[in-house]
């Protein structure tokens, strides 16, 4: 039977895929190092369509997939899980997780725009302001963490081109957000986990492919083994269906303060799991881009937002 959770658990079904979401986003960093990217997204899309092959068989009480809703399911693993993957694992390789929980933390405002121009919803000051948080938070993180290089070092270019990516990665997620609200009136979480985690398979097998018959697989240790399993699980399933689920029960603007949880968990998990340090700098720019996630999900107590 198709259950609705409660607003309780739903709130803790988003917060968990938050919290979840951030720690695989710095835990990819070491997994990056060793794996090319495309082969590392392959194996967590394997690894994923294994453990959820009982998922994919459609429930009884569900109706067939339209046409429009089969290309929806398309396009939310191809922005969402696809690119995401490749924009963010390419992002933390080239910068830091404490970099990635500041420009992560983005996500709420470009979901804010993103409802904007593809569903034609409100934008109030206080999004608007919140975008303008992320983008002072991300210009701050520049000046921190220019690079581990000299000025107009490769590695100062590098740093630039993987905030990029983390904000492509952003965009995608924005994306991943709306769409997937459309998809929980039609599929049940289970069932949009496991269809897009199978198009993400088939997006990346023939990079996969490729890499893997030139790839020395014993190089690779048993930490990084069990960290990979973990990736793929948490990355595939775990967030994909527990945000799936706290959607049925809560609003897409309401299940946005969640998201709060996710530049904390990367940063934490950067400095904690990663060894990485925060400056002065990197410090405010994280405060003053979850200032931003405040701005954009927490709701006002007025009745008009100014």
């Amino acid at each position: 039977m198709n259950t609705m959770p409660s607003r309780l658990a739903a709130s803790a079904c988003l917060a968990a895929s938050m919290a979840l979401v951030g720690s695989y986003v710095a835990l990819s960093k070491p997994l990056a190092a060793a794996f090319p990217v495309l082969l590392l997204a392959w194996l967590r899309f394997g690894i994923a369509a294994v453990a959820m092959l009982p998922w994919l068989r459609k429930p009884a009480h569900e109706p067939s997939m339209p046409r429009s809703v089969r290309r929806l399911v398309f396009l939310e693993s191809f922005l969402g899980n696809f690119l995401f993957s490749i924009c963010m694992i390419y992002g933390v390789s080239m910068t830091s997780a404490v970099s990635a929980g500041v420009v992560m933390a983005a996500i709420p405002a470009a979901v804010a725009i993103a409802s904007w121009l593809l569903l034609r919803e409100r934008v109030t000051s206080r999004a608007w302001a919140a975008v303008a948080c992320a983008v002072v938070g991300i210009g701050l993180l520049g000046i921190a963490r220019p690079g581990h290089g000299a000025p107009g070092s490769s590695a100062q270019g590098n740093a630039l081109w993987g905030h990029l990516l983390l904000f492509a990665a952003v965009l995608c997620e924005a994306a991943y957000a709306v769409i997937g609200k459309k998809l929980t009136g039609s599929l049940g979480p289970k069932r949009i986990s496991a269809l897009i985690n199978l198009w993400g398979l088939v997006l990346a097998t023939p990079f996969g492919l490729h890499l893997a018959a030139q790839f020395d697989f014993g190089a690779i240790d048993a930490g990084l083994w069990v960290l990979l399993v973990f990736y793929a699980l948490a990355a595939s399933i775990w967030t994909v269906w527990l945000w799936m689920t706290g959607l049925r029960a809560i609003p897409a603007a309401q299940a946005g303060v969640f998201s709060v949880l996710l530049p904390v968990s990367a940063a934490l998990t950067g400095v904690l799991a990663l060894g990485e340090s925060m400056g002065a700098l990197e410090v405010l720019a994280l405060l003053i881009a979850l200032a931003g996630v405040a701005l954009a999900t927490l709701p006002s107590r007025t009745v008009n937002d100014l």
